[in-house]
């Protein structure tokens, strides 16, 4: 299965556990290649998935969201912007 959206963004937090984010993003949307990397205060999210929404609205509750880069795979693969 291919997800259609690529979603990145950076979390600012205190206490964040990049173990803790991953699992929570995994059980909040279905999606493939996660990457969660940072330190107890940012942490940076890459996962493909259907419902960014999702991931979104769990990360936020973790902290202040920004960054947010949410693109259209099937879009890019066809060479159109978004």
């Amino acid at each position: 299965m291919v997800n259609k959206f690529d979603t990145q963004f950076l979390i600012e937090g205190s206490n964040l556990d990049e173990d803790d984010i991953r699992a929570g993003i995994m059980a909040s949307a279905e999606g493939d290649c996660l990457i969660v990397v940072g330190d107890e205060e940012v942490v940076k999210v890459h996962y493909h998935t259907d419902t960014p929404w999702k991931v979104l609205e769990y990360c936020a509750s973790l902290g202040e969201i920004y960054d947010i880069v949410v693109e259209d795979m099937d879009r890019q693969a066809r060479n159109l912007h978004g």
